[in-house]
């Protein structure tokens, strides 16, 4: 009972992940190797290993591996591949167009499962005559949770990225006894320094890596320096947390406006998205590798620093850390610098998510952000918390709403569940440090 107890929360995650994925069962489209393999059987098994075949897929790359693996199985099998198109029914046509100039009939059109669908095969026999009448073969569908496929737990992870980054730095906040609502204000702050940095310093479109590396540093430390100025006001000052950083949302906020002009900026290149969009490491998100990255340094900084045991001493009980000697005013100092850079971070992260920066960014992700480490155990009154935690909080936040919008649940209903479930947790994670 005590090892249940002390991973309520894993627990919760679980048990989230098998309702959604049991609730989600439907056909599934076939994109592995062994689905290419088993098409090409039966395109040989139908029309004998001569057979002439058009391949066609998406351009997605889970559908461009299908594609190249069906075409390497039909031609290992004997049959004869007479194109390979991974793209858009545009470029379908223009492949059949030319195969249809050549007189070249084909057996089949075997395709992805999505590709089976493009009206450009369904019309083929009476466009292009001289294509004969080919059968168009789709790969057999499996039934599997679309919450499980590898597409939908990567947007899982990707979308809490921003949530998880950011909630590293309210992390050490909560756990020494404040607060910091201005976290959604300096993403929006982020995105807009960001992105009028490459727009009008740094050539825009034409803007070079170290130019957008240099421009991403300095909304950091924009965002840096807001939590520099709140954590001075609340320890030179004696002043509420809640009641400056509420001050520093709503000037963040109105800072990223006037400097935005009230407008989206999109003037920046391609390669901006890299952080945002890409996908370096054996295709997980660079987002979220960026995010386990620091998740790890926090722990470590938590787990095996002074500051981490300095930082529970002081949200556990303030006036023994004073009497203990410790710099109790450089503590509550420096979370809120981590935190407001942390934001910073998220701004950049998600200016490159979307290809710009805006000042609406970040509208009600201090509650989320709030929502998650709560989730994960920290105790809003301080001196508790993990990043392990924290980082599940926002996993089980990101679970709920996914897997609410795979079953087609109305936004009204999925903040009703939302609200309950994060009530469950907290009540789980109450009984298991009362050791109950």
């Amino acid at each position: 009972m005590r090892r249940l107890h002390d991973h309520a929360m894993l627990l919760v995650l679980a048990l989230l992940c098998v309702l959604f994925s049991v609730i989600t069962i439907e056909e599934q489209p076939a994109t592995s190797p062994a689905a290419a393999k088993a098409l090409a059987d039966a395109v040989v098994k139908r029309f004998g290993p001569g057979a002439h075949v058009l391949v066609a897929a998406r351009s997605q790359p889970e559908d461009q591996a299908f594609a190249s693996a069906l075409a390497a199985a039909l031609t290992e099998k004997g049959a004869n591949v007479a194109q390979t198109v991974t793209g858009e029914p545009r470029d379908a046509l223009q492949a059949l167009r030319q195969l249809a100039e050549k007189n070249q009939a084909l057996d089949a059109i075997a395709c992805s499962a999505a590709a089976s669908e493009w009206l450009v095969f369904a019309d083929a026999a009476t466009d292009f005559p001289a294509l004969g009448k080919p059968v168009i073969m789709p790969p057999q569908s499996t039934r599997w949770p679309t919450f499980l496929t590898t597409q939908n737990l990567m947007n899982v992870a990707n979308q809490i990225a921003v949530i998880a980054i950011i909630a590293i730095g309210m992390t050490l906040v909560i756990i020494g006894g404040g607060i910091d609502l201005s976290v959604g204000s300096l993403i929006a702050l982020a995105a807009v320094v960001c992105s009028v940095f490459v727009r009008d310093h740094l050539g825009g479109k034409d803007a070079g890596t170290w130019g957008m590396i240099a421009a991403a540093c300095a909304a950091i430390s924009v965002c840096a320096l807001a939590g520099l100025v709140s954590g001075t006001v609340i320890t030179a000052f004696s002043l509420p947390p809640f009641i400056v950083t509420l001050a520093m949302m709503m000037v963040a906020s109105g800072l990223s406006y006037r400097i935005a002009d009230g407008q989206s900026i999109d003037q920046v290149p391609e390669t901006f998205i890299w952080l945002g969009r890409g996908a370096d490491f054996a295709g997980v998100p660079n987002a979220v590798v960026l995010m386990l990255a620091l998740y790890a340094l926090a722990h470590l900084l938590m787990r095996h620093t002074a500051f981490g045991r300095h930082l529970h001493a002081v949200g556990g009980n303030r006036d023994a850390a004073l009497v203990s000697g410790l710099r109790v005013k450089r503590v509550t100092l420096f979370s809120c610098i981590i935190s407001g850079a942390l934001a910073g971070l998220g701004g950049v992260v998600m200016a490159s998510n979307l290809k710009s920066g805006s000042p609406t960014y970040g509208q009600m992700y201090e509650l989320y952000v709030i929502a998650a480490v709560v989730v994960g155990g920290a105790s809003l009154s301080g001196g508790q918390g993990k990043m392990f935690g924290t980082l599940v909080g926002a996993l089980i936040l990101g679970v709920i709403q996914n897997g609410m919008n795979l079953a087609n649940i109305t936004s009204y209903d999925q903040r009703i569940v939302l609200g309950v479930v994060i009530l469950v947790a907290v009540l789980l994670d109450r009984v298991k440090r009362r050791g109950i």
